[in-house]
C-alpha cells in the first residue's frame, strides 16, 4: 500500500452528483479496493500507476480549507465523499473526515456522509450538532466471504448494519445504500427486511460494467459464481429490458411496504 502525503489546492468542489450541491474527498484512492469501484478513473489524473486500492494520497491540510466564516454553504448539500471512502482504515490515523467535519459545523451545510466502515460511529457526536444530517452506508452483499472478495477492506455486512442500528439509535437520520445491485447475487428485499426498522430511506443503484471494471468482474465471476456468467452476458449484451423490470419490481416493494427510496439505474 503505498500512502502520500499532499497538500491540496481546495477541498469542497461541486458536485456531479444528484441531491447534492457539493462534494469533500478527504482522500485520493481507496483501501477499501472494491472490484467495481467506478472512482478507478481517478488514477487517469493523478498519475498513479498502482492497482486500484493500493494507493492513497491523504489531504492533510484539507480541514484548514474549511472556511471560517461564510454563509455560501449554509442550506446548501454537501456529501463526503464521492470518489473516496471518508473512513476507510487510514482515516483512524489522520482523522481527516472528523476534522472537516468539526469545522462544517459552524457553516450548517445539508450534510450527507456515505461510507462501508463502521468508523463512521465515532463521529456522532459531530453528527448531532447539525440541523440537517444523513448517513448512508453501502451495502448490496450479506454474504460476508463475497464481501471479501468484491470489497476486500471494507467492513463486514453485520459491522455496516449495527453501525447504522447505533445511527438510528441516537437519533440521526439513516440512509442504506443499496449498490451496485449485482443479478443473482444481490437480495435487495432481505437486506431491506433486515434493516428496515432503522433505516429512513434506501437508495438503488444497479451494477454499471464500465469498461475499467468489466474484467475484474468477470474474474470474480469466473472464481465465485461461474454458473452466473450466462446471465451477465445476456444482460450487458442482449437484455436491455432487465433493469426496467428490476426497477419496477423495486418501486412495487417499496410502495407496498411504505419505504422511502430512491432509484438510480443505470439502464442499457
Amino acid at each position: 500500500m503505498k500512502i502520500k502525503e499532499i497538500k491540496a489546492k481546495s477541498i469542497i468542489t461541486k458536485s456531479g452528483l444528484p441531491d447534492s450541491d457539493f462534494v469533500i474527498n478527504p482522500y485520493i484512492g481507496c483501501q477499501h479496493g472494491c472490484k467495481y469501484c467506478y472512482a478507478r478513473f481517478m488514477k487517469r489524473f493523478t498519475g498513479h500507476t498502482e492497482p486500484w486500492g493500493e494507493f492513497v494520497d491523504v489531504k492533510i491540510n484539507a480541514p484548514d480549507l474549511i472556511p471560517r466564516n461564510t454563509n455560501k454553504y449554509k442550506c446548501k448539500s454537501i456529501t463526503i465523499s464521492s470518489v473516496t471512502d471518508p473512513y476507510q482504515p487510514i482515516e483512524r490515523k489522520y482523522k481527516l473526515t472528523r476534522k472537516i467535519i468539526e469545522r462544517l459545523i459552524p457553516l450548517q451545510p445539508h450534510l450527507g456522509l456515505m461510507t462501508k466502515s463502521d468508523l463512521v460511529v465515532r463521529d456522532i457526536d459531530l453528527f448531532k450538532k447539525f440541523k440537517d444530517c444523513i448517513v448512508a452506508l453501502s451495502l448490496s452483499i450479506l454474504d460476508n466471504k463475497i464481501r471479501k472478495e468484491l470489497e476486500p477492506l471494507s467492513s463486514s455486512p453485520n459491522k455496516r448494519i449495527n453501525a447504522l442500528k447505533e445511527v438510528h439509535k441516537n437519533k440521526i437520520p439513516t440512509a442504506l445504500f443499496i449498490s451496485p445491485i449485482f443479478p443473482g447475487i444481490t437480495d435487495w428485499k432481505k437486506i431491506i427486511n433486515k434493516t428496515k426498522s432503522f433505516v429512513g430511506e434506501y437508495w438503488f443503484e444497479n451494477l454499471n460494467l464500465y469498461p475499467s471494471i468489466k474484467d475484474e468482474i468477470y474474474r470474480f465471476l469466473r472464481k465465485n459464481k461461474p454458473e452466473l456468467i450466462p446471465k451477465y452476458k445476456q444482460i450487458y449484451s442482449k437484455d436491455s429490458n432487465y433493469w426496467n423490470v428490476e426497477e419496477n419490481k423495486i418501486k412495487e416493494f417499496c410502495q407496498k411496504n411504505r419505504i422511502n427510496c430512491r432509484i438510480y439505474f443505470h439502464h442499457y
